[in-house]
């Protein structure tokens, strides 16, 4: 039913053929949902959506979040994150430094999201007119699966502890963020997920670490659980797991985060503008 192209890396797949500004029948949006849970990441090219067909078509795959900081969050629209180095009457329209490391949207919340839906509206470009500010994706489904065997069983049956605040002070290229409120902390203790996560739809095995929120094994010393850490950041980028989308103005990209996780590529500067803007599902309690 639907003109499918992978990308012919271990994830990832361009659909073509649909303008997500019209309705889409039941049947095609089972397909669409079938395709991202096959392939992981899934991209549509040439869109043009107002914001309430964007918030529209992001409720059809369930509940939307709202982003802890209402700072970045496109006015009027509450659903809506802005992701852009873009600023207007002095002040940054959206987050300047998102993705700054391979991270999972939300995996630090207690019920993390399901996926994110990203919009592009303006991309840069270098002189020769090549797209700059890539997102590069990784499978987490294909980690697992190449996990070496005494790696498995070490964190076999083990949780790890996200933390959301490891990931919001981290350095930062648009410099320090101000302190995170008592609100912003309540909203956000830190929390235990199992290492290895199944998808709740096609119940293949996941690798749920991150470097940009996990923090600690708590069940190993300090000093075990740091270098199993930093074995599994290592294994989970590893290039033959990657697909580096190139952006173009207009389209639609739409991840699955429980199955992924993702890091930009900041290779760009003002004047050269970026402006993204990304709804984010709500999920389910990781098992």
């Amino acid at each position: 039913m639907l003109d499918i192209r992978t990308t012919g890396a271990a994830l990832g797949a361009e659909i073509r053929g649909i303008d997500l500004a019209q309705p889409l029948s039941d049947a095609v949006f089972r397909a669409i949902e079938e395709a991202l849970h096959e392939h992981e990441v899934i991209f549509f090219r040439e869109q043009k959506l107002t914001p309430e067909e964007h918030i529209s078509l992001s409720r059809r795959f369930g509940e939307l979040e709202l982003h802890l900081r209402k700072d970045c969050c496109k006015p009027g629209y509450p659903e809506i994150f802005v992701v852009s180095n873009v600023i207007e009457n002095g002040k940054p329209i959206g987050t300047q430094d998102a993705g700054l490391f391979w991270h999972s949207d939300l995996a630090y919340m207690a019920v993390p999201s399901r996926g994110s839906l990203f919009y592009a509206l303006e991309v840069p470009h270098d002189e020769t007119g090549q797209p700059l500010g890539d997102t590069m994706f990784a499978s987490m489904t294909a980690a697992w699966n190449a996990l070496p065997d005494d790696l498995r069983r070490a964190v076999a049956g083990r949780r790890a502890v996200t933390s959301y605040a490891k990931g919001y002070y981290r350095d930062r290229k648009s410099g320090p963020r101000p302190p995170l409120t008592e609100a912003q902390k309540a909203r956000t203790p830190d929390v235990e997920h199992p290492i290895m996560r199944t998808h709740p739809y096609t119940r293949k095995a996941c690798l749920f670490i991150n470097e940009g929120y996990t923090s600690r094994i708590p069940d190993l010393p300090q000093q075990e659980s740091d270098r199993i850490l930093e074995v599994l950041f290592e294994h989970a980028a590893r290039p033959e797991f990657v697909y580096r989308h190139s952006w173009r103005a207009g389209d639609f990209l739409i991840w699955d985060n429980t199955s992924t996780q993702h890091r930009a590529v900041f290779d760009y500067a003002l004047p050269q503008r970026r402006r993204m803007e990304r709804t984010t599902l709500t999920g389910s309690v990781p098992f």
